[in-house]
């Protein structure tokens, strides 16, 4: 044993072999360390997004104006419905907590609860759901922060991180978003904690991978070193060096080298060459067969695009015979096909109905959805339903049959030609875009109601607008606003409605065209993840 080990130490063979596997483990420890730290960071940023989204749909569940009724023993029945709805969502969306709370705001230290929804069996966690009217002191000074800057405006929502509890609790992430009053005034804060368990799932296959590649390449660079510093014939070698340099110049198999050489591991690597050869002329075969169903995928994927905006209105001027109005809308998904999807149609001569809506997930399952959900909302509004009710069908017809568990967000208004008057429904959809006739393009934040998809038995509420001549309506989805740029910063509603606004007498289409160039301008080459669909209607009423 120890001549062996003396042997080792002196062979520069082993040597090498043992300082290839070191690098290489030191490689990979690098390169997991660097990749967790990408993957986790782009993993936290998604999960505060979708995060803030659920709990912002959340608070269409809640009647700000009432919250201080709750607390008074008033409006019993409303407050009971509400906390069931609550509940409801909490299991649905899988998190562990969501609770509304009124901050005393002379300090933001105490707070009172409203309503507290708990479903532990997410992470199997012990939280003691809170009482109406219970009150409690801020946990810390960032909590205190963080609900002051909710409650003076300067932030839409917050995000706290615990990765590292050290209450017992599992790792989390707690999402602080306004409940408003019908005034637009800041009411409470609702809370939503969601387990970062998924972090851990999501990374366990990563590290696995890195591990693995690190095993198999230092077999690989043991064997390479094993039978280069083993040669000790030089012109065995050259020989099996010439053919491998003319195969990789020629691709083109040559004649078998045969065991040239009495050492065995000079004859082996002479048979791999020879076997290499045939391999990789197989390969190259094989690969062109891959190129060919590559580029069958693609074409396809090219129909689906195709497809799906033909699915939709692309002929302009859309009604060249009515001069009442003026509409144009288009949309460029992130991928070859996306979710996001308007429409616009004649429910009969003088009833203009518009859709602007947004399915959750991307790629070919929510293009697929899409498709399902356009059909089933123009299906229904042919009917010559409101919009709540067309909204209400629509949600009941999705939530019967949607195993996918995927939802929708839906901006629908019909509009009466003849009088001008708009009805509208809101299904957790962002907030349209008004410019009347003298004015500038400003958000109109009407009422959300809960996301189509969600939850069964959702009824909607519609609102009515008085169109006047020259009074314009702009739609768009969330990839308008949240457009990034290469910083992460986002394009957001000032820099939008500034663009609206840079001209803010052109037609629909120009209007389009210009809050585009904005947004190109803005982005520029930074990579996309969400698709850009918008719509302008110009009303012009009867001519006199």
């Amino acid at each position: 044993m120890r001549k062996l080990i003396r042997t080792l130490r002196s062979s520069m063979a082993a040597n090498v072999i043992g300082a290839i596997i070191l690098l290489l483990v030191i490689c990979g420890l690098l390169v997991s360390s660097i990749g967790m730290a990408s993957f986790a960071t782009a993993f936290k940023n998604e999960y505060a997004t979708s995060t803030y989204h659920m709990a912002d749909t959340a608070t269409a569940l809640i009647n700000g104006d009432h919250l201080e009724d709750y607390l008074d023993g008033l409006e019993s029945e409303e407050y009971e419905k509400t906390r069931s709805n609550l509940d409801i969502y909490c299991k649905k969306m899988s998190v562990s907590l969501i609770y509304v709370i009124l901050v005393d705001r002379s300090d933001y230290g105490r707070f009172v609860s409203v309503f507290n929804s708990v479903d532990n069996s997410v992470d199997n966690s012990s939280y003691v759901p809170w009482e109406l009217g219970h009150k409690r002191d801020t946990t810390n000074d960032e909590y205190r922060e963080r609900y002051r800057a909710l409650y003076e405006k300067e932030s839409c929502f917050e995000t706290i991180y615990r990765t590292h509890p050290t209450d017992g609790q599992h790792p989390h992430i707690t999402t602080l978003v306004p409940v408003t009053k019908s005034s637009g005034e800041v009411a409470a804060i609702l809370c939503m904690q969601r387990p970062m368990s998924e972090l851990e799932e999501a990374s366990r296959p990563f590290v696995q991978k890195i591990a693995f590649s690190t095993i198999l390449l230092s077999i690989i660079a043991v064997a390479f070193a094993a039978v280069f510093f083993k040669r000790q014939v030089v012109e065995p070698v050259k020989i099996a060096s010439d053919e491998a340099s003319r195969f990789a110049r020629e691709n083109t198999k040559g004649k078998p080298i045969g065991k040239i050489s009495k050492y065995e591991e000079i004859a082996r690597l002479a048979t791999s060459i020879d076997t290499m050869e045939t391999d990789m002329v197989n390969y190259m075969e094989h690969l062109t067969t891959l190129t060919a169903d590559k580029q069958r995928i693609s074409t396809e994927l090219s129909l689906a695009t195709q497809i799906q905006a033909t699915m939709m209105p692309h002929i302009y001027p859309a009604f060249p015979d009515r001069t009442e109005f003026d509409i144009y809308a288009l949309m460029h998904p992130a991928k070859e096909v996306g979710g996001d999807f308007y429409d616009f149609f004649l429910i009969d001569e003088d009833h203009l109905c518009m859709v602007m809506a947004d399915v959750s997930g991307k790629g070919i399952p929510a293009a697929l959805f899409m498709m399902a959900s356009k059909i089933i909302l123009q299906s229904c509004a042919m009917l010559g339903q409101s919009a709540a009710e067309i909204l209400t069908k629509t949600n009941e017809a999705i939530c019967s049959n949607n195993q996918a568990g995927m939802f929708i967000t839906v901006w629908l208004g019909i509009l009466e030609i003849s009088s001008g008057k708009l009805t509208a429904a809101n299904a957790g959809h962002e907030y349209p875009v008004i410019k009347r006739a003298d004015g500038a393009f400003e958000v109109m934040k009407d009422k959300h109601g809960l996301v189509i998809g969600a939850l069964e038995g959702v009824r909607y509420r519609e609102y009515e607008l008085q169109f006047e001549p020259g009074m314009k309506l702009f739609l768009y989805t969330d990839g308008v606003p949240e457009a990034s740029d290469a910083e992460n910063r986002m394009f957001g509603l000032p820099r939008m409605l500034s663009a609206l606004n840079a001209d803010k007498d052109a037609g629909p289409e120009k209007l389009l065209n210009h809050v585009l160039d904005a947004m190109g301008d803005f982005v520029k080459d930074a990579e996309q993840f969400d698709d850009t669909t918008m719509l302008c209607l110009e009303y012009r009423g009867k001519e006199t």
